[in-house]
């Protein structure tokens, strides 16, 4: 039997069948909402990601940290073997790792302390992330105040309901979140922050965190010698907090805005700027004896009779030091020691690389703003994705695994 040749009309390509494999059917089929065997699921817990396409109703302040789980929101996920996921829950969100996957659309709508079973069989516990795990993972160009030292500042600062913080060198926001939960909505906390795009990143953190604008909060760009004398009167100020290089160039102003009997608290990182700062503090002689100090965490292992300390811990991240406000036209005790005469030098100005600081690129600073708008879109609309358009298949949206 002769065979027959189809004739291709000129200018057509032909046509080719897709190979019939499983694994090419697979990827062409569209992807189940449902959930699939061996994940532990309850229906009656699970919001249908199509009823519900805003998060304009979000709760804002502490009702957002209660309540069942919903989009927009930030689940820390904790595998068996104690690695931590931070995930932003979104309608279309899909979550993958090597210990299985799941789509968000599961999660939302449950009770806070849910274990998902994967597919693979393993466990996930989903929890809202702390403060402390939120300042962790949170995009961030300058280099965070770890928790152990915000705990320090908060409860040696003695910030209390209420009263009027200042705070220069914002970074990040991640002391700034502690120092807003310490004042309450009857406080008022002044952040004053030298760079446009740091401020840019702290504002679009606290934000986040608190659900909108938190309403003790007053953001401000520039020197803290310039800020300070127009947005405080003098002697009206109760704690001043310095996240700064060179915070001894500010104790005039400072000074003159902390009421008597005013804390003063600085964060230093080296032992040069500690000595600095407390000999120019003795040298006004407006402030009290300086006391410093460091703190150091160590974790332990608890597994039955093996109760230990951990191989690893926090240790040194920085000095604070405090001194309070005399009243004006006291001067303070005599002191009977005094360090030796030219023990430094007074002379030059103090630049990162001095104390060992690694310099932040402006490639890093941009791209952790763009992910801090991002973020913010979403948690605005509740969809990782425009409308339509559904996840990749292992897509695992605006989550990573921390360190």
């Amino acid at each position: 039997m002769a065979s027959v040749r189809t004739r291709i009309p000129p200018g057509r390509a032909p046509t080719r069948r897709p190979p019939r494999t499983r694994r090419a059917r697979r990827a062409r089929r569209p992807p189940d909402p449902r959930p699939r065997a061996g994940r532990t699921v309850d229906s009656a817990h699970v919001t249908d990601a199509r009823t519900t396409t805003s998060t304009d109703d979000l709760p804002h302040g502490p009702a957002r940290r209660r309540g069942p789980l919903r989009a927009g929101e930030r689940v820390q996920l904790t595998d068996s073997k104690g690695r931590l996921y931070t995930v932003l829950l979104t309608h279309d969100g899909y979550f993958q790792s090597q210990r299985g996957s799941f789509r968000h659309s599961e999660l939302i709508g449950r009770p806070e302390g849910t274990v998902l079973t994967t597919a693979t069989g393993h466990q996930l516990l989903a929890l809202r992330p702390l403060l402390s795990d939120y300042v962790l993972s949170m995009p961030r160009g300058a280099t965070v105040v770890y928790p152990k030292d915000a705990g320090q500042i908060v409860q040696m600062g003695d910030i209390f309901p209420g009263a009027r913080v200042v705070e220069a060198g914002v970074g990040s926001g991640g002391l700034t979140m502690s120092l807003l939960s310490a004042v309450g909505e009857r406080g008022h906390l002044l952040s004053v922050e030298r760079r446009d795009d740091f401020a840019d990143i702290a504002r679009g953190n606290v934000d986040s965190w608190f659900g909108g604008a938190h309403p003790a909060w007053d953001l401000r760009v520039g020197d803290l010698a310039d800020v300070l004398p127009d947005a405080a009167e003098p002697g009206s100020v109760d704690r001043v907090v310095l996240d700064m290089l060179a915070p001894w160039e500010n104790l005039d102003v400072v000074a003159d805005a902390l009421a008597p009997g005013g804390l003063l608290i600085a964060y230093v990182a080296t032992t040069t700027q500690l000595s600095r700062f407390v000999e120019d503090a003795r040298a006004t002689e407006r402030f009290t004896e300086p006391q410093a100090w460091e703190s150091m965490v160590r974790t332990w292992h608890l597994e039955g009779l093996s109760v230990r300390p951990d191989h690893r811990m926090i240790g040194h991240t920085g000095f604070l030091v405090t001194t309070r406000r005399l009243a004006p036209g006291t001067t303070p005790p005599q002191r009977t020691r005094r360090p030796a005469k030219g023990a430094y030098s007074a002379d030059g100005e103090w630049a990162p690389e001095d104390i060992g600081e690694r310099t932040i690129s402006d490639k890093k600073i941009r791209r952790v703003r763009r992910d801090i708008h991002r973020r913010a879109e979403i948690e605005q609309s509740g969809m990782a994705s425009q409308p339509g358009a559904r996840p990749e298949a292992g897509e695992d949206l605006l989550s990573h695994p921390e360190e």
